[in-house]
């Protein structure tokens, strides 16, 4: 695999983190650099792992994660969006100071393996083309970092802008990326 292809491979890679750290970012009250620094490393990490542990399991599992990833994502990212849409609808009434500063970690953690999934299925992918994973799998990982950081940062503009609906809004950004994996795994866009 030559350098552009992983460098293109890693960006898209990076897409669906890079729209979820957005929505997650505007459902914060005012998320300050160490924030979005704390959740790039958590949704960079994990997309580090993940295509190195589908690489791994690409003989042993290869058409049973390619068959199920897409709904796999689609339910996470659903089930973290209509949290964030009914918490969003609850806080109506609530000032926008009542947003949070920060996301609990299990949170940023499976939103970040939710938006992950479709690399370990690239690394699955890999494994049968004998691509070496670990190079691969860091330039995956730094562009999340980068893009999830630089997310979450423009997402505290945006949240600033739409005030008490952030997290309504990032609910269904949420739904929206997992419809979309689905769709696309469905070859259905």
């Amino acid at each position: 695999m030559n350098p552009l292809s992983t460098v293109l491979l890693a960006l898209a890679m990076s897409t669906d983190a890079f729209a979820a750290a957005v929505a997650k970012g505007a459902a914060l009250h005012r998320p300050h650099w160490r924030e979005a620094l704390r959740a790039g490393l958590i949704f960079g990490s994990i997309e580090a792992l993940t295509p190195i542990v589908g690489w791994y399991l690409g003989s042993l599992a290869s058409n049973y994660i390619e068959a199920w990833d897409h709904w796999i994502a689609f339910a996470l990212l659903c089930a973290l969006g209509l949290k964030m849409v009914w918490e969003g609808l609850q806080a109506a009434d609530e000032p926008v100071e009542e947003r949070p500063g920060s996301h609990p970690f299990w949170m940023l953690a499976l939103t970040g393996f939710a938006t992950s999934i479709d690399a370990m299925a690239v690394g699955v992918t890999l494994a049968f083309l004998d691509v070496p994973i670990l190079p691969v799998a860091a330039a995956i990982g730094c562009t999340t970092f980068l893009l999830v950081t630089a997310g979450v940062l423009l997402g505290r503009a945006l949240g600033t802008l739409i005030g008490k609906r952030a997290e309504l809004l990032g609910g269904i950004v949420l739904i929206g990326i997992g419809m979309a994996i689905l769709l696309e795994h469905l070859h259905l866009v």
